[in-house]
């Protein structure tokens, strides 16, 4: 395996017409966290799976928090720019165009961050159960991109309302936003996998 700045796993496209994955797990996951779900919902896709950098009582995620639900935004910023900037690094190592996203919880809420800020790093995104992840949305350009946002109507994590303003927030910068609320809590289950079947299909 290339020695890039972050651990990861690669797995190559066997389907080149497929697009390529960043799988971002949740906290306390790892780099092969969503490998069985990123071949199941894109099957052939190159697969690029990095493991967070930060550990919160022993288990990985992407950014620090200051308690549950509340992002230290400063290390947001910090790590969402070092995210892309390993994306880059691994485009040109495996010879990836700009993969799509695929990331659970504290994954989807990095891959919203960068979204948000380096927005020329990721074709897409798909987000399950994501929230906000920066209190001022920086003014950017999304058009063209597709972003996928999955919600638990019972997540007792994330407020309804906190995703909604996500999926607001993507849409005025011009992504094209498909929000489906599932009646579901904050883990994943068969719907989630079916829908992004379906949106990968589109």
């Amino acid at each position: 395996m290339t020695e890039l700045s972050f651990i990861h796993r690669f797995e190559p496209t066997t389907d080149a017409k497929r697009p390529p994955l960043l799988l971002l797990h949740g906290t306390g996951g790892d780099e092969n966290d969503l490998l069985g779900l990123g071949r199941m919902t894109s099957p052939g896709s190159a697969l690029l799976s990095p493991r967070g950098k930060i550990l919160e009582n022993g288990m990985p995620r992407f950014f620090r928090r200051l308690a549950e639900g509340v992002f230290d935004e400063e290390d947001v910023r910090f790590r969402a720019n070092e995210l892309a900037d390993f994306v880059a690094e691994a485009r040109k190592a495996y010879g990836l165009e700009a993969p799509i996203a695929v990331g659970f919880s504290n994954g989807a809420n990095i891959a919203a961050a960068m979204l948000m800020l380096r927005p020329e790093v990721l074709a897409g995104a798909a987000l399950l159960r994501a929230m906000v992840p920066l209190s001022q949305a920086p003014d950017v350009d999304l058009a063209g991109k597709r972003v996928l946002m999955i919600s638990g109507a019972m997540d007792p994590i994330i407020p309804a309302e906190n995703a909604k303003r996500l999926a607001a927030s993507l849409s005025a910068s011009g992504a094209g936003v498909q929000h489906e609320i599932l009646s579901a809590g904050h883990n994943l289950s068969q719907t989630d996998l079916q829908l992004l079947v379906r949106w990968f299909a589109e």
